[in-house]
């Protein structure tokens, strides 16, 4: 999923979408794949 998706879904600000993307990785749920403009994110399984 990219950041611009992660936005639409959740209807939030850019800003708080990467806040809450950022989260996510800590918390090890989701993986970032990719840099600069075509980062998306994975959700992690195991």
């Amino acid at each position: 999923m990219t950041a611009k998706k992660y936005i639409s879904i959740t209807r939030t600000s850019k800003a708080t979408a990467t806040r809450d993307l950022q989260r996510l990785q800590e918390l090890g749920i989701v993986e970032q794949l990719g840099h600069g403009r075509s980062v998306r994110y994975e959700l992690i399984l195991s």
